[in-house]
């Protein structure tokens, strides 16, 4: 059969490569520029996610660098990098539920939401209990509209809401539907209190603590933002920003990157015999099963290696690729 479907079925892992045939291949190349992959790394507080990923791209001599899903400059955490190839599948990444530990100030706001903002308003909020906090936060339980900050990336007319802020000017925003899956009160040290979001993509914490001061009647801003988790990626499993930059630019970065398909587990898969993996990284189609649990399935090769996110096109009952992945090692 062209096409065996497979359970439980991974690339091997590029974080556990080192000493491998394939990592002394790149080395001896050295052709780090070559490498592909997802890096989750521990962004300091204070430079930007696109700093971040400049930093990345100049320790990697790869050009093809972004991040799924973009943490504030004072915010700190898990961001992932997709690192060459990996840039195709960085829709995928950002799907996955987040993890945040806030601390929110009660009493003060600001312009941009966090402490790095000019403050705006001030209220007193020492009369404010643990019990009213309880009762306020199971109001932004569960599905909830919030309204973007004017400090965002979002775009208007083509242009960043942050950049039309500092020009001092306020865009009207549409309120947006995100899901807080858990919302808990883990400290209370008047007048901040700490939280532990889930939430899915798309929340701004920052505006979930602006609505937590308003519903107080207080104000409020984000004191301080840890991402503890961006789907399958935990905090305590990332790699820092130096240590990353010295592993890419020593030729060791297969060291800490995680392979393509991390992103795209919530797939089927299929492994494919050399005839059928050849056309798909033709472009062309084939004939095979049809899928399970949907559409969209990930297609190895008979070495085991990810070539495609593949399609099938339930009408003419044929596998097409949607996304072709070029094997580890060649040009980016």
């Amino acid at each position: 059969m062209a096409m065996q479907r497979v359970s439980d079925f991974r690339e091997p892992c590029l974080a556990c490569a080192e000493g491998t045939a394939e990592d002394e291949r790149m080395r001896g190349k050295g052709a780090c520029h070559e490498i592909s992959g997802i890096l989750n790394l521990d962004k300091p507080s204070g430079p930007t996610s696109h700093d971040v990923v400049d930093k990345i791209r100049a320790a990697s001599g790869v050009r093809r660098v972004g991040h799924a899903g973009t943490l504030d400059p004072a915010a700190s955490g898990v961001l992932l990098i997709c690192v060459g190839q990996a840039t195709r599948v960085s829709e995928y990444l950002m799907e996955g539920r987040k993890r945040y530990d806030a601390l929110v100030h009660l009493g003060i706001t600001t312009d941009t939401g966090d402490a790095d903002g000019e403050v705006v308003r001030t209220a007193p909020a020492g009369q404010v209990t643990e019990g009213q906090i309880l009762s306020a936060l199971r109001r932004f339980q569960g599905r909830i509209k919030q309204i973007p900050p004017m400090y965002s990336a979002i775009k208007h007319r083509g242009e960043a809401l942050h950049r039309l802020a500092r020009q001092g000017l306020e865009i009207e925003r549409r309120p947006r539907e995100v899901e807080i899956y858990d919302l808990q009160l883990t400290e209370w040290a008047p007048p901040s209190a700490r939280l532990l979001v889930e939430c899915s993509k798309g929340t701004y914490i920052r505006a979930l603590a602006r609505d937590l001061g308003d519903e107080l009647g207080t104000g409020a801003h984000v004191e301080r933002l840890t991402r503890l988790s961006c789907g399958r990626y935990c905090l305590e499993d990332s790699v820092s920003l130096p240590d990353a930059e010295r592993c890419l630019s020593s030729l060791r970065g297969l060291e800490i990157l995680h392979p393509l398909d991390e992103a795209l587990v919530d797939f089927e898969a299929f492994k494919l015999d050399e005839d059928a993996a050849v056309r798909i990284r033709q472009g062309q189609q084939i004939m095979g099963p049809h899928p399970v649990s949907g559409p969209l399935c990930r297609a190895y090769g008979p070495e085991g290696n990810l070539i495609a996110l593949i399609h099938y096109d339930e009408q003419n009952q044929v596998w097409q690729p949607r996304k072709v992945f070029k094997p580890h090692g060649a040009a980016a």
